[in-house]
C-alpha cells in the first residue's frame, strides 16, 4: 500500500516524470526537497545517464523521495539499486514510491552518508548533492567516501547546484579526487568520477 492510499498528514501531492516512453509517478511530502516539481538538476543527471552501460549494483546517495534510484531501477531491472537518505521521511517516501512504480529491485536505507549502507561495491553511484550540508560534509560524504565504494571500472555521477562548482574544483585541484565536469546548464553542473 502506498502512502497516498493511507491517510497521510505529510502528503503534499503527486508528481509525474516522463522518461522516454515511461511515465513515473511520485508521492511527495511538504518538507522534502523538490516537493513542487522534480528538480531540474535531477532531470539533467538522468539525461546524462542515457545510454549508460547496464550496472549490476547502483547506489543513489541522498535519494530524497526516490527519483534517481527509481528511474534507474526501472531502466535497469536486472540491477540491484540501493537508495539512501539521512531524512527518515524521505526514506519512507522513497520506499512507497518504489512500490508505486513497480521498482522491485530496490532497497532503501536510512543512513548519514554511507554509515548504514551494506558493504560492497557499486558499478554506478548517483547523487544530487545537498547544497546546504557544508563543504566538509560534501567532500567527505558525497565525494570521497562514495568514490571508495566504486567497483573497478565503476562511475560516480553527481549533479550540483552552480554554487558548489567552486568547491568541487577546489577538491580536484588539491589532487585528492579527479572530478570531470560533463555538462553545465543554468543553475546545475553534472560531474563524473571514476574508480
Amino acid at each position: 500500500m502506498t502512502l497516498g492510499e493511507q491517510l497521510d498528514p505529510y502528503l503534499k501531492k503527486h508528481l509525474g516524470l516522463r522518461l522516454g516512453e515511461e511515465e513515473l509517478e511520485f508521492e511527495v511530502a511538504h518538507t522534502l526537497f523538490a516537493s513542487h516539481e522534480v528538480d531540474a538538476g535531477t532531470k539533467l543527471l538522468l539525461r546524462c545517464l542515457e545510454g549508460a552501460p547496464t550496472p549490476r549494483n547502483v547506489l543513489d546517495l541522498g535519494c530524497g523521495y526516490g527519483v534517481l534510484g527509481i528511474a534507474l531501477a526501472r531502466r535497469f531491472p536486472e540491477a540491484h539499486v540501493t537508495m539512501v537518505d539521512s531524512n527518515l521521511l524521505a526514506v519512507r517516501y522513497a520506499r512507497s514510491n518504489a512500490t508505486l512504480n513497480g521498482a522491485i529491485n530496490t532497497e532503501v536505507v536510512g543512513s548519514v552518508g554511507l554509515e548504514e549502507v551494506p558493504r560492497g561495491d557499486y558499478d554506478l553511484i548517483v547523487s544530487n548533492i545537498p547544497a546546504k550540508i557544508g563543504d566538509e560534509a560534501i567532500e567527505t560524504d558525497f565525494v570521497r567516501a562514495p568514490r571508495e565504494r566504486l567497483s573497478p571500472g565503476g562511475t560516480y555521477w553527481l549533479v550540483a547546484v552552480s554554487g558548489l562548482n567552486h568547491l568541487l574544483k577546489r577538491i580536484e585541484s588539491r589532487g585528492k579526487v579527479p572530478i570531470r565536469q560533463v555538462r553545465k546548464r543554468s543553475g546545475h553542473s553534472v560531474y563524473r568520477l571514476e574508480a
